[in-house]
């Protein structure tokens, strides 16, 4: 998956439904936060304009591994190519993360989290959506949640904890089908009603709303932690037993 291949799915039919049905789930999560500062990390472009379009600053940052485009189009450049290991911001400056089409990318996932924890607020929120290692569009490659690394409920859990963050609720979204006939897309909002009531163990995309938990204070200095591809690699050196002299 690179920023072209998420860019032409977006713009598909089957696209449209997945920005519909997700952007739904999104929204409760994301009301109140007039003039908050949000960071979307991964592609969340199309989330950020239909779920924050009062926050006081938006800014979209996509992975290196990805590729990156002007956004938005009109006005000045809100968007920045980034490795998410390694973050351009100071600690503490971000009010809400909004992560999509990221964290089943990233070689180092744990470390991405621990990133964003690190430029989020004190209770600052992560809003986190991952495919569903359980769930169909994990088995198919017709959408950007077919590729890259799914995850379960118990493994997201593990993560956060492991990365500072509580997480104070989850949903699931996508069950129709990832199937661009009409008949599919035509019938998606009653098949999404449907299932969230009837089998939200099997969702395509997985919702996940976490606090930044602060539990105790640090000297103020920046460990900054090499992203796996900058980190050097150890060579084997020769032993120098034999070579020194004999006093």
């Amino acid at each position: 998956m690179d920023i072209v291949d998420l860019r032409e799915f977006y713009a598909s039919r089957l696209g449209g439904a997945t920005r519909r049905s997700l952007a739904g789930r999104l929204r409760p999560r994301l009301a109140g936060m007039q003039g908050a500062k949000v960071m979307g990390l991964g592609y969340a472009m199309p989330y950020l304009a239909d779920c924050l379009p009062v926050a006081e600053v938006q800014i979209a940052f996509m992975m290196a591994r990805m590729g990156v485009f002007r956004w938005p189009d009109e006005g000045a450049v809100q968007s920045a190519l980034i490795d998410e290991c390694d973050l351009p911001l100071l600690e503490s400056v971000v009010d809400v993360a909004l992560v999509v089409h990221a964290l089943e990318f990233s070689d180092a996932p744990g470390e991405m989290l621990k990133e964003i924890w690190r430029v989020l607020a004190p209770q600052g929120r992560l809003v986190l959506v991952v495919p569903n290692r359980r769930g169909v569009w994990a088995r198919f490659d017709s959408s950007p949640f077919g590729y890259g690394q799914p995850f379960s409920r118990p493994q997201l859990s593990a993560l956060l904890r492991e990365s500072r963050f509580s997480a104070v609720s989850w949903s699931h979204a996508l069950y129709f089908p990832p199937s661009a006939k009409g008949m599919v897309l035509s019938s998606a909002t009653a098949i999404e009603s449907i299932g969230a009531h009837l089998m939200p163990v099997v969702s395509g995309v997985i919702v996940v709303e976490a606090v930044k938990q602060v539990y105790a204070t640090t000297s103020g200095k920046r460990v900054r932690r090499l992203s796996p591809r900058q980190r050097p690699a150890l060579l084997p050196l020769p032993s120098r037993r034999g070579m020194v002299a004999d006093p």
